[in-house]
């Protein structure tokens, strides 16, 4: 029986100073070897070489666990900044392409004016065409989509309208020219 076995494993664990046996109910005391359910030693007795290197192997797992998170963490600040980076850069090129759309749609609104172009307005098409090259295209669709939506918000000279062209309704910018008189002049 397994009574026997511990028993003999054991032959002490019943004898004062204090049984080491654990029963059904922790808090009862066990005095008999049938009623040990698990067992736990109060003082363990462990050689100073055991004690040292369970020691020396909890310091080492604790550096390293550290080590490990300051690892993640060091990761996680690079990435960060690399995200932070190119999140500023896609601004800049946003602002950038900004700027060329503004100047392409003036130019094109100033050559119609002088008669070297057939109407006032550019397709928005062809204006991305005209800037990026095909190659281009779909590495910078984000920064154009950005600038797009940017103009449509918040450039007031730049107006998006639908026109039909060659037969095809397209999306068109158009130039308006500023008046030349404010409110407050008149």
């Amino acid at each position: 029986s397994s009574a026997a076995h511990t028993k003999a494993a054991n032959p002490g664990m019943m004898t004062p100073p204090s049984p080491v046996g654990v029963g059904e109910d922790p808090s009862e005391l066990v005095t008999t070897v049938d009623k040990v359910v698990c067992l736990e030693s109060s003082r363990p007795r462990m050689g100073v070489g055991c004690r040292l290197s369970r020691a020396l192997l909890t310091a080492v797992t604790n550096v390293l666990i550290f080590f490990w998170c300051l690892a993640f963490l060091w990761g996680l600040l690079i990435l960060l900044k690399y995200r932070w980076r190119k999140l500023e850069e896609e601004e800049q090129a946003m602002y950038e392409m900004v700027k060329k759309i503004i100047d392409v749609v003036q130019d094109h609104y100033v050559d119609w004016e002088q008669d070297m172009e057939r109407y006032p307005y550019v397709g928005i098409l062809h204006v991305r065409d005209t800037l990026i090259p095909p190659q281009s295209r779909r590495r910078m669709k984000r920064v154009w989509d950005r600038a797009v939506e940017f103009l449509a918000s918040n450039e007031s000279r730049i107006q998006t309208e639908s026109h039909r062209v060659a037969g095809e309704d397209m999306l068109v910018w158009r130039w308006t020219k500023p008046s030349s008189f404010s409110d407050s002049e008149r």
